[in-house]
């Protein structure tokens, strides 16, 4: 393929700014990158005059940009990454949906351009970092790691180092993908959301009911921590699940039986999403698994998007999955992520679900209970996609 051939990539707009429809849409599907630039730059001018911004005006912009950054040919990455850091800012557009195009932006350019072809985005290094276009390049960066790409790049780590200088959140992951990070993004047919109990028990080892757990999950506290649980709540929060995560903390007086973390031990915790237990049809059950499957899911929660709200990237569902992931442990915010990985090996990982007003199992549910070395401090974060208000309407 030649390198100026124009390759529109496919689903190039993910519909979530708006349907692009009627005569205008299609004009500009027509148009190369360059005449697509200078339409979207026209768009931006109208909306800076004496009246208020036009926020479709914005959005079209946006759709532009993300059409540029998926379309293969020398100058489309530079056309995309200057509408939404340098034209967008300027006008009308909620942060929120201003951070999900520029992240939607940046994982499309690295998804579908040469890397000859993005390196000389990077060619000067950034002295701040409140401005758009150093997010969109922290974000290239945090992209291109998740591939395996851009390592060796003199420009590229040197810009890495500045944005670990100035403290940006993102320079906190490596430049490269772990290995316990080696299902992030990667479709495997029949591991999709586990959604019965007989899925969960094909594919993780039940952990066995005792009556020592239960007679501990009885005498455990409630250690409550905001901050701690916003952090592990935050990839479901940021991917607009449809109901708010319960993440809770608790303490036991004395050490937990090594075989009594189970079922009947979560069962007897104060949870949200157990309330009502035994109301549907079907047995609580957990079962045991590994670091490396609950950082996916969590990962995953915020790639993907819950059915209401959007994926936020493959940067920032990175960090966000981390950030989460060490919550769950109670660990300090900045410790090394491979610092992380070692020590979650000393902590105990359980999946459970149950039959509730909660776990619905028809779209995605998830549950995870850890239990720290010293076998008296457990975390617990349940969430689900389902829309609540539906069951409201019969």
């Amino acid at each position: 393929m030649s390198h100026n051939e124009e390759t529109p990539g496919v689903g190039a707009s993910d519909g979530q700014q708006g349907a692009r429809t009627g005569p205008e849409s299609q004009h500009l599907a027509e148009l190369g990158p360059r005449e697509m630039y200078e339409a979207a730059e026209k768009l931006c001018r109208t909306t800076n005059g004496d009246g208020p911004p036009e926020a479709s005006a914005a959005r079209a912009v946006g759709r532009i940009a993300e059409t540029l950054a998926d379309t293969r040919s020398r100058g489309s990455a530079t056309f995309a990454v200057d509408l939404v850091s340098r034209l967008l800012p300027e006008v009308a557009m909620p942060p929120d949906e201003g951070d999900r195009l520029l992240r939607s932006v940046a994982a499309k350019v690295v998804k579908s351009q040469h890397l000859r072809d993005i390196e000389p985005l990077f060619r000067e290094v950034p002295d701040g970092i409140p401005d758009p276009a150093v997010e969109l390049r922290a974000c290239l960066l945090g992209e291109l790691a998740l591939i395996g790409s851009g390592t060796g790049r003199r420009s590229l780590e040197a810009y890495a180092e500045k944005l670990c200088e100035l403290g940006h959140p993102l320079a906190r992951l490596p430049g490269a993908r772990l290995d316990v990070e080696h299902r992030f993004a990667v479709r495997v047919r029949g591991l999709g959301a586990v959604k019965s109990a007989k899925q969960l028990r094909s594919r993780f080892p039940e952990a066995p009911s005792t009556d020592g757990g239960a007679v501990a999950g009885c005498g455990a506290g409630d250690a409550r921590d905001d901050g701690r649980a916003n952090a592990a709540a935050r990839p479901f929060t940021a991917g607009g699940w449809a109901r708010e995560p319960e993440a809770r903390f608790f303490t036991l007086p004395s050490p937990l039986g090594p075989d009594d973390f189970g079922i009947s031990f979560i069962k007897e915790l104060s949870l949200r999403c157990l309330a009502g237990e035994g109301s549907r049809r079907g047995s609580a059950l957990a079962c045991v698994t590994t670091p490396d499957d609950v950082l996916n899911e969590l990962f995953s929660a915020s790639y993907v998007g819950g059915v209401n709200g959007h994926g936020q990237g493959g940067a920032y569902a990175r960090l966000y999955a981390w950030e989460s992931f060490c919550a769950l442990m109670g660990l300090p915010t900045d410790v090394p992520l491979l610092e992380a990985v070692r020590r979650a090996a000393d902590y105990r990982w359980l999946r459970f679900m149950a039959f509730t007003d909660w776990f619905h199992h028809d779209t995605s549910d998830l549950a995870f209970a850890v239990l720290d070395p010293t076998r008296t401090r457990v975390a617990v974060l349940a969430a689900t996609d389902t829309d609540v208000h539906r069951d409201a309407l019969g």
